[in-house]
């Protein structure tokens, strides 16, 4: 999609904050920051949210557990983290192109909002 910037972000047209890219999955530091480590991890193919996913193309969905996993360790809180999806505006979803928020470095309270 010409507009979304996380498509931008995963073409390489709009610089950020890379910590994780293969040929599926882009991962990179949140501008705006909920806890110590907060990073967003998306897709490299656009999909406005969850609802847009397949069962055919859902095998990305699965990759980008591992890598969130992967990420919490290499950042050492493996003992406590959450990934979040949030899907569609009324859940918070404020760019329409589905990815995940890998949040952790303190405390997570429940119920998150």
């Amino acid at each position: 999609m010409d507009d979304c910037i996380f498509c931008k972000i995963a073409s390489g047209q709009f610089e950020s904050d890379i910590v994780y890219e293969d040929d599926d999955i882009v991962a990179f530091n949140d501008i705006n920051p909920e806890a110590p480590t907060h990073i967003l991890i998306i897709p490299k193919i656009h999909f406005e949210s969850l609802n847009d996913v397949s069962d055919a193309e859902s095998t990305v969905l699965g990759k980008i557990n591992l890598v969130a996993k992967n990420l919490a360790m290499d950042r050492g809180i493996e003992s406590g983290y959450r990934l979040v999806l949030n899907v569609g505006k009324e859940a918070g979803q404020t760019v329409d192109h589905i990815h995940y928020h890998l949040l952790g470095g303190r405390r997570l309270t429940w119920p998150p909002g």
